[in-house]
């Protein structure tokens, strides 16, 4: 993840269910594993199928 900005929009994308705001944020990009699992918790909280796919699909940063 690049900055605070992109991650704030992020959760924000994904705690209202926003599937295309999720892709276009996470396009060509890589995140931490604490990040990866915090992202994929929140989703899971909000039971959207769609995008917990896209957030275990996300590279993870070497």
């Amino acid at each position: 993840m690049r900055n605070i900005n992109t991650f704030a929009a992020l959760k924000t994308a994904i705690a209202i269910g926003d599937v295309q705001s999720v892709k276009d944020l996470l396009l060509n990009e890589s995140i931490v594993e604490l990040e990866k699992s915090y992202l994929v918790d929140l989703a899971e909280l909000n039971g959207n199928a769609d995008i917990i796919a896209l957030l275990k699909a996300i590279p993870v940063e070497k």
